[in-house]
């Protein structure tokens, strides 16, 4: 009897566990979800942030970069990716809160693959936009991405972020550098994995 219920619980337990699967930095991680990828330097953001402009736009699906004019976002450099400016819709904003109308509005089109949105340090959104945002991305499966200026250690942007990066920038040697998103939240596979690239970029994006 005791050995039978020994048996029994460690399967219950077994049962029990989270389904493991590899942690993957693509579109599809993304996708549905309200997420950020926060750091001191804006530059390694950007540049994590480009690369799935242009897994997007590959796929075949439209892309919006929400900005404001003090951002570090250069078109003439994210072209140099490979990004297709002329199928990437730019929106200017003067604050916060006119970003997060327009998301509002491009999420509702359900046109887009991927939306960015590039508050840098002012990323302060009232919980009920992030509500609207949050619930938009999943019913159209967008991939809806804040770009913030703070360390690790502060606050996100809400509680209702589903994954969280911390992009940082190392081994830079003339226009060879490294990117690291280290994540520290993550409401699928947890937080503690981290993504690594290499880069070779023109100057705003290294």
């Amino acid at each position: 009897m005791q050995r039978s219920t020994a048996i029994a619980l460690t399967d219950l337990q077994q049962g029990l566990k989270r389904e493991e699967r590899p942690a993957t930095w693509n579109l599809s991680a993304f996708a549905g979800r309200f997420s950020e990828i926060s750091g001191t330097e804006a530059t390694a953001a950007l540049s994590l942030a480009v690369d799935l402009v242009g897994e997007t736009q590959r796929g075949g699906e439209p892309v919006a970069w929400i900005t404001r004019r003090e951002s570090s976002f250069y078109p003439p450099d994210v072209a140099a990716t490979g990004v297709d400016l002329g199928a990437l819709a730019v929106v200017w904003t003067p604050g916060t809160l006119d970003a997060a109308r327009a998301a509002d509005l491009l999420l509702r089109s359900g046109a887009f693959g991927l939306i960015v949105m590039d508050l840098g340090r002012d990323d302060d959104l009232p919980l009920a936009a992030q509500n609207r945002l949050a619930a938009l991305a999943k019913k159209h499966d967008t991939a809806l991405l804040c770009l913030t200026r703070k360390e690790a250690h502060q606050p996100s942007v809400g509680s209702l972020i589903s994954l969280r990066a911390q992009a940082t920038r190392t081994e830079r040697a003339q226009q060879h550098f490294h990117c690291e998103a280290r994540i520290l939240k993550d409401k699928r596979l947890g937080p503690g994995w981290t993504h690594r690239e290499r880069y070779h970029g023109p100057d705003g994006l290294c």
